[in-house]
């Protein structure tokens, strides 16, 4: 312990995937500290173009890639997002940290030396400044691996050409792309992880959304500058239920989502909010009465919150009086399906973009 610098440092990151930039940063951590506590960010989400691995299989990336020794001292977690109320996503690392503290470390928490890992090049690590009382430890930087470019390698090619099931071939493939592009940057053991991954059914749906969502933006290249979309959503609430939809087509085929759309011209926020919520779920319910149950609006702009591009929505929150059943629903237009759903039942592993990020902050689950 007098060997270093502090008892305990805290990496915050998506590891998406984890690089041997990360890698770097957490050995340097190790060398200066007795204990690494890694939080895995953007836990407990669908998987998407952007976060295609889970906590877990990027805590298994993460814990191959160092030794037994150090693994003894690093302790995983995942941390869930929290885009529209940072004081919740504040407060969720700290009781964290403070659980994993007091459970591995032998002297009490506020005797710990606590430090956040920082590389103040990178602009993700502006949340340093957040734990004031815990301090930040420059120890090194990423070396200039960007996940982004690696994911674009591993998703936007053509198709695995890979070893593949059953090929024999013996081969190391990332989604058909070259791997000498990305295989200099990832520890050995993310390659195989990854390799495998990409022979895997989820791998084949991220890479059918990132051809989607490419060639979507394919149709605005003509644009003088990068275009800027206005949806709107409709929180729905009767008796402790909330109404979704689930989505037909992509990008997000599948999950659960908000019932909304984007907005026409010529077309005031609140009408075109009614007007999808009709086309989606045949709600029959007067305007008269929704409009009147209206309890919030709120608008959501979280840059990243849709991989088609900036994406602004507007979010109205309606609260219908309670009664012995439920309206009845049907999907229509761009939902499969239409469904009340249980507050208690939401799964945020399957909702689509940040709708159940939009929920949490318009209802306060």
């Amino acid at each position: 312990m007098a060997n270093k610098d502090f008892d305990v440092l805290v990496f915050i990151g998506r590891f998406q995937p984890f690089h041997k930039g990360h890698l770097a940063l957490l050995q340097a951590g190790l060398a200066c500290a007795e204990q690494i506590i890694v939080l895995c960010g953007s836990a407990h989400q669908p998987r998407t173009i952007r976060n295609p691995w889970s906590a877990l299989e990027r805590e298994v990336m993460i814990r191959g890639a160092v030794s037994e020794a150090d693994n003894a001292r690093i302790h995983i977690a995942p941390l869930t997002d929290n885009v529209y109320n940072d004081a919740a996503w504040i407060k969720s690392v700290q009781a964290i940290v403070n659980s994993l503290v007091n459970a591995h470390c032998n002297a009490p928490l506020k005797a710990q030396k606590i430090a956040m890992v920082g590389h103040s090049q990178h602009r993700s690590s502006y949340y340093v400044n957040w734990f004031p009382h815990w301090g930040a430890a420059e120890v090194g930087d990423l070396q200039g691996i960007s996940a982004t470019s690696i994911r674009e390698t591993i998703f936007g090619a053509s198709g695995f050409e890979g070893s593949g099931s059953g090929s024999g071939s013996g081969a190391t493939g990332f989604g058909g792309a070259s791997p000498e592009k990305i295989a200099d940057l990832l520890p050995e053991n993310v390659q195989t992880s990854i390799s495998e991954f990409c022979r895997s059914d989820s791998y084949a749906d991220i890479q059918a959304e990132h051809k989607f969502v490419r060639n979507y933006k394919e149709a605005w290249n003509a644009a003088p500058y990068p275009p800027i979309f206005v949806t709107v959503d409709a929180v729905i609430i009767q008796s402790g239920h909330i109404l979704m939809i689930e989505r037909k087509g992509r990008p997000g085929q599948g999950l659960l989502a908000l019932p909304g759309g984007f907005l026409d011209h010529g077309e005031k926020l609140l009408d075109a909010c009614l007007r999808e919520l009709r086309e989606e779920t045949c709600l029959d319910i007067p305007a008269a009465v929704l409009k009147g149950s209206i309890r919030g609006q709120e608008v959501f702009d979280d840059p990243y919150r849709s991989a088609r591009g900036r994406t602004i929505t507007h979010a109205f929150h309606i609260e219908l009086e309670p009664g012995e059943t439920l309206p009845n629903v049907e999907g229509s237009d761009d939902a499969r399906h239409a469904m009340w759903v249980p507050l208690a039942d939401l799964d945020s592993t399957q909702v689509f973009e940040d709708h159940y990020a939009i929920i949490q902050k318009m209802i306060g689950i």
